[in-house]
């Protein structure tokens, strides 16, 4: 019924008790997740995740934080990765002006590599943006990152930054954020955004909703993300459930 389009169950955090997280996401109503790998080791454990489960699918990419590590030879991987049957996008991918370990310049190619990998490969893209919005979108635009399209990742800026991922083909994914209660842009965000391009996540183990903030995030409190949109929305749980999980197998490609 929920699809967690966003989760790192490849996470060492969950190494003790994967099966009992598993488990307790399906009591809470998550039937699909899509687990992100970003590097050569998330991506390797995450392949092995797909592969003993039916019900996860996988993105791989690489993370801006981790761009100086990128070489041809990544690139190439990614590239065979693509033709994966559980492989439904390329990500994440962006820019980080947050923690200092790649060099803004070797970020921006990075980030334009899988863009145009993308587009050759005819994926949908997932984009981590983190204190670098404005060469976020200048980069999506110049890359004509339109023709792909896929998900602003945790997205929490303005209506106006949403207004020009939306006008690129992008869906708006709302994480643990938005239940924040000092988060005003998510939840205003949430608010206009069209039923129809938003998603939901947890990021897991990272952002936990409240009220579990500061704990453990996992797969299962994903639901606490749709009964906050529920709310904001003015709509039913049932409602966004449905209409979140049919927007990202619409995004992903699968029945």
């Amino acid at each position: 019924m929920l699809f967690d389009t966003h989760v790192h169950l490849n996470d060492d955090a969950f190494n003790d008790d994967l099966e009992e997280v598993i488990a307790r996401a399906k009591e809470n109503d998550v039937t699909r997740m899509a687990v992100v790998g970003f590097n050569e080791e998330t991506i390797n454990r995450a392949l092995e995740l797909a592969e003993q489960y039916d019900f996860i699918y996988l993105i791989v990419g690489w993370h801006p934080t981790d761009a100086i590590t990128f070489t041809p030879e990544k690139l190439e991987w990614l590239r065979e990765l693509a033709s994966h049957p559980k492989v439904v996008a390329l990500g994440e991918m962006g820019l980080d002006y947050h923690w200092d370990t790649s060099p803004k310049e070797t970020q921006f190619e990075v980030f334009r590599q899988q863009i145009r990998l993308a587009k050759e490969v005819n994926l949908p893209i997932v984009i981590h943006n983190r204190e670098a919005t404005e060469d976020v979108v200048r980069i999506l635009q110049e890359e004509n990152a339109a023709e792909v399209g896929g998900i602003m990742h945790c997205f929490g800026e303005t209506v106006e930054v949403m207004q020009a991922c939306l006008d690129m083909n992008f869906y708006i994914s709302f994480g643990g954020t938005v239940t924040f209660k000092n988060a005003k842009l998510p939840k205003i965000a949430a608010e206009m955004a069209p039923l129809d391009r938003i998603l939901i996540e947890t990021d897991a183990p990272y952002l936990a909703p409240h009220p579990n903030r500061g704990k453990r995030n996992e797969p299962g409190y994903v639901k606490l993300v749709a009964d906050k949109l529920a709310e904001l929305k003015e709509l039913k749980y049932e409602e966004i459930a449905y209409h979140t999980t049919e927007n990202a197998k619409r995004l992903f490609r699968i029945e």
